[in-house]
């Protein structure tokens, strides 16, 4: 969020980025619709353009032209009236606030709908949840889109088309993205992406990015897996131990951190073959949890994560979906308030 600035350009940059208009900052699609907006709806709102004066003001083909206003009017900013052989268009409102609030109050109730169709298919979890999440907040990205017609793949295919989960290529995105939502939906554990891809028979970058999405849009977190840190430092200590020996174990392996009790019995244990993962688990069962991380790190290990549904049930999805997108719609607004006045 352009925090503090004045400049229309920068304002305006920032409203059509975030509203996902604009596919590369800097890009031809970014200076069409700036030259449409800055030329033509920011001075004159509601004077009614036509594509030919459009064109004439912007310098864009009619083409141009007809591509960059579909984007306006289907994200809501611009609204079309038809008079004879003219389509006329007008900033909704009359200012960029105006639209904005606009958009906003359709873009809740539609996502409403949406976010409560995506809650439905969460199965309740008392247990999904056990650990907190670690992780920064990605930025948050999701299309809002009303059911359409419902296609041969059902309405999860739909759903998963219309919030943007499937990517651009809908057709080979949406059977993927439908089968990794139903996985995490149903699963009352976190997933690594290699378990995920394993399960589907998919590549793990195809699977990556479609986690990636899902993150973006606040379906789901990423999560450590503290059940595996005792079966990860179990295979650090064997490994190590083989490689470099006892020594090495005690000093830069992290061992002579522990308490002399835990370190002694996961030393002999290593040293005679008798460690087992479940004496591993039971060795540091009184180790802090941060103290199990760093021994993993030394060991030359690191620490498992996964993913998971953000909400120990759908409900909880929904209201953290609705929330981050209403954070989002007020920076839209701000920005657009600053930006009328910056007109002024």
């Amino acid at each position: 969020m352009p925090t503090g600035s004045r400049d229309t350009a920068v304002l305006l940059d920032w409203l059509l980025n975030s509203m996902g208009l604009v596919r590369r900052s800097g890009g031809d699609d970014s200076g069409a619709l700036h030259r449409i907006m800055r030329e033509a709806f920011l001075p004159e709102p509601l004077k009614g353009w036509d594509s030919k004066e459009l064109g004439d003001l912007t310098g864009l083909s009619n083409t141009g032209i007809h591509h960059q206003m579909v984007k306006l009017r289907e994200c809501g900013l611009v609204a079309t009236q038809v008079k004879g052989k003219w389509h006329r268009h007008v900033l909704r409102g009359g200012s960029v606030t105006a639209a904005i609030s606009l958009v906003e109050s359709q873009a809740v109730a539609v996502l409403g709908l949406r976010a409560s169709e995506l809650a439905g298919m969460v199965e309740a979890s008392e247990t999904r949840m056990a650990t907190e999440a670690e992780e920064t907040e990605t930025p948050f990205s999701i299309r809002i889109a009303e059911p359409g017609p419902i296609g041969r793949d059902g309405r999860a295919s739909a759903l998963v088309d219309d919030m943007g989960l499937s990517g651009g290529n809908q057709r080979s995105g949406s059977d993927l993205a439908r089968e990794i939502l139903a996985q995490f939906c149903s699963s009352h554990q976190p997933i690594t992406l290699l378990a995920l891809s394993e399960r589907l028979s998919e590549s793990r970058g195809k699977v990556s990015t479609v986690v990636d999405r899902m993150r973006a849009a606040a379906i789901l977190e990423r999560t450590p897996m503290l059940d595996r840190i005792s079966q990860d430092v179990y295979a650090g200590l064997v490994r190590q131990f083989d490689a470099r020996g006892e020594d090495w174990l005690m000093t830069r392996g992290g061992l002579g951190r522990l308490e002399d009790g835990i370190s002694t019995e996961l030393l002999e244990g290593t040293r005679k073959g008798s460690l087992d993962i479940d004496g591993v688990i039971a060795a540091l069962a009184p180790v802090p949890l941060e103290d199990q991380r760093v021994l993993l790190n030394t060991l030359g290990g690191r620490m498992p994560y996964g993913f998971r549904i953000a909400g120990a049930d759908g409900n909880s999805v929904l209201t953290r979906v609705m929330r981050r997108a209403e954070r989002t719609l007020r920076r839209l607004r701000t920005v657009a308030e600053r930006l009328d006045k910056a007109m002024e």
